[in-house]
């Protein structure tokens, strides 16, 4: 088998797999979001003040500027969060947490944290931190 033929199927058996844990996250649905709404409300947790940039949200989440943009629309409209923008430059906006978010975001955590539990169990973590390594080195990076 080739380099190219090994690489290739790691990269599909790699995107099956992400398929596999999104289904896995459906879960969240419960909470009015999906996985990806998840991880967009994780970063802003994590970002000082609860906000940042819509292309740095981007950047950190691996979407483009147009991609993230399409996420936000239905979060600032149920109210998880809200723009504002730079009082000395109004072409910069930042994508805030609401207070609304962060409660939603902190129950969702739980039902995301059991999910996660049921995926990466003591049995697999060898495995998991290769992966994690892995997955690092191509660019997935959220902490």
């Amino acid at each position: 088998m080739s380099n190219t033929s090994h690489s290739l199927k790691i990269l599909m058996n790699l995107t099956k797999a992400q398929s596999i844990v999104s289904r896995r996250f459906d879960a969240l649905s419960m909470h009015g979001i999906g996985f990806t709404d998840f991880m967009i409300l994780y970063i802003l947790m994590q970002a000082e003040g609860g906000g940042m940039r819509r292309i740095d949200l981007a950047e950190k989440i691996g979407l483009t500027a147009s991609g993230v943009t399409r996420m936000l629309a239905p979060l600032e409209k149920t109210g998880l969060i809200k723009r504002e923008y730079n009082a000395r430059d109004a072409r910069i906006s930042y994508v805030v947490l609401t207070e609304t978010g962060r409660q939603l975001f902190e129950n969702a955590k739980v039902t995301a944290s059991n999910v996660a539990k049921g995926i990466v169990t003591i049995e697999n973590i060898k495995s998991i931190t290769a992966l994690s390594d892995l997955l690092a080195a191509l660019g997935g990076n959220i902490k």
